[in-house]
């Protein structure tokens, strides 16, 4: 007799809720799928550079409610709960998000060392199906080392620092250069697991009800 082993061991419950990550991020996705999410990805289009505020823990908010309000106008996205986020590190008390450039990834690395920024990243849920929204910012201080002009030239020349906020993350080739951090680690990489437990909590929805 042959037996089902997902009926023998017990399959995982579907999910209560789709989930929608308005980003195309593959390290927030990593970051979702490692915490046992599923997250589909619908990204947003928003222009990022038509969107400015008075510092950069109130740019990051902004940037994120809009990714994810963009998206859940869409059809794609009904009923679903929508993830919006944007990270922006702060040095300076200006907001650093993406470098333009490689020249502009070699100043901003040859400013950041051996310096402290703050990488601060809104977080948006918005509960389409409720029609409701909650948001919060989370902060986390990072601690640059002093990597050599040649270690500088050699990572931008990688290209990994023109496609992450401030230069620089923390699950790629600058990790070596970055001393220390004092908050939430993957808050750095993108996306605060704690906090979007907690905005899910303010919606009534469990994270546990969302694991694949």
């Amino acid at each position: 007799m042959v037996h089902d082993t997902a009926s023998v061991h017990g399959a995982a419950p579907a999910p209560a809720r789709r989930l929608v990550l308005a980003s195309r991020s593959p390290a927030r996705l990593g970051l979702l799928r490692q915490a046992g999410l599923a997250p589909e990805v619908i990204v947003s289009g928003v222009d990022e550079d038509a969107i400015s505020a008075p510092t950069p823990t109130e740019l990051a908010l902004r940037l994120a409610e809009a990714k994810a309000a963009a998206v859940a106008e869409r059809d794609a996205a009904a009923g679903a709960l929508v993830v919006g986020c944007d990270s922006v590190l702060e040095l300076d008390g200006r907001p650093l998000g993406k470098p333009a450039d490689a020249e502009e990834a070699t100043a901003r690395w040859k400013a950041m060392r051996g310096r402290t920024g703050v990488l601060v990243t809104g977080h948006c849920v918005v509960d389409v199906a409720a029609g409701r929204r909650v948001s919060a910012t989370a902060a986390t201080s990072v601690r640059f080392g002093e990597p050599t002009d040649a270690e500088v030239a050699a990572y931008v020349a990688s290209g990994e620092p023109l496609h992450v906020a401030g230069a620089f993350t923390l699950d790629g080739r600058s990790a070596p250069f970055v001393e220390g951090i004092e908050g939430d680690h993957g808050n750095v990489i993108g996306l605060s697991l704690p906090l979007l437990r907690r905005l899910l909590a303010e919606l009534g929805v469990g994270i546990t009800e969302l694991w694949a």
